[in-house]
């Protein structure tokens, strides 16, 4: 078993108390996983830690990008596992923290993701859609990967427009490239952890609590301060849960307390996308927080289930 120790859960349950207090207990560092806090200057909204929160333990993959970037799953994986490594040869826990699930699968399977190459066929791709409709991508697409084609959704030009684009720049489908990558062997082995609440109606209540913390601590200075630094409303950092609803207020296309409302109401839907999305995965051991149990006693449950890996 790698000394490495997966923390996923949904959003306001814990993951970052827990995994700082194991990393102070095992010599070890924390990796984020979370596809919103690599971007630079957006801390408040994305629940980033706090120097104070951190207590001195390294924080990693944290404020990577900048907001107008578009930033992916393989692009975090590039990034993240030379850290993981280098963690691991440092005689060092690498602690995987975050609730970004396709993130963190990623990075412990080690997906060889298909290039993304600057030919231009992508461009040309984008451009045929934009003029005759993304329908020309699709049956495109049907002639080479009518598995694809059928899959994704038309709304998904994205994913389209990549599928088609693997093709033209490999020879190979996505859907070929991707059961390829399903037969390789997972390059990390950790131990999993996932955090969940025995009453639903509790972390409810902590995600709105959160974002009335976030409004305290300042999150609309936050949002002005990057649009007026010329970050696009349409930027993919800005279309997160937290930024987009709050634009929309500043804007004037809704009010403060709407926007509040949707944030709290997006955040709730969120986490339990999460849980439902983590609790695919046979390899995780729950950790269930009771009415009022700190992170001691979480950390207590962690402890246990680690020594008994360990046997």
């Amino acid at each position: 078993m790698d000394k490495i120790i997966c923390i996923a859960g949904p959003t306001a349950s814990g993951k970052t108390a827990l995994s700082i207090a194991l990393a102070k207990e095992l010599d070890g560092e924390v990796v984020s996983c979370d596809s919103m806090q690599v971007y630079k200057r957006m801390d408040i909204g994305t629940a980033k830690p706090t120097a104070e929160e951190m207590d001195g333990v390294p924080h990693h993959m944290l404020s990577v990008a900048e907001p107008w970037e578009n930033f992916s799953v393989g692009k975090y994986c590039r990034l993240a596992a030379p850290i993981v490594d280098d963690i691991l040869a440092r005689g060092k826990t690498a602690i995987i923290a975050g609730g970004t699930g396709l993130y963190m699968d990623a990075l412990i399977r080690g997906n060889d993701f298909a290039p993304i190459p600057s030919t231009g066929r992508r461009e040309e791709l984008e451009k045929l859609a934009a003029e005759q409709d993304i329908d020309a991508i699709i049956e495109m697409l049907r002639k080479v990967d009518p598995e694809s084609a059928d899959r994704l959704h038309p709304s998904d030009q994205k994913r389209i427009i990549r599928a088609m684009e693997v093709f033209l720049e490999t020879g190979k489908t996505i859907t070929q490239h991707n059961l390829e990558t399903q037969q390789i062997p997972d390059r990390y082995h950790p131990v999993w952890f996932a955090l969940e609440d025995a009453d639903r109606a509790t972390l409810y209540g902590r995600i709105d609590r959160r974002v009335e913390v976030m409004l305290e601590q300042g999150l609309i200075a936050e949002i002005e301060s990057l649009l007026a630094e010329g970050v696009p409303e349409s930027a993919t950092a800005m279309q997160a849960i937290g930024y987009k609803e709050f634009v929309d207020a500043l804007r004037g296309r809704s009010s403060m307390e709407t926007a509040t409302a949707l944030v709290q109401q997006a955040s709730r839907k969120y986490a339990k996308r999460q849980l439902t999305w983590f609790r695919r995965n046979p390899n995780i051991h729950w950790l269930r927080r009771e009415e009022n149990e700190a992170t001691e006693q979480i950390l207590a449950k962690a402890r246990h289930i680690l020594a008994e890996s360990d046997k």
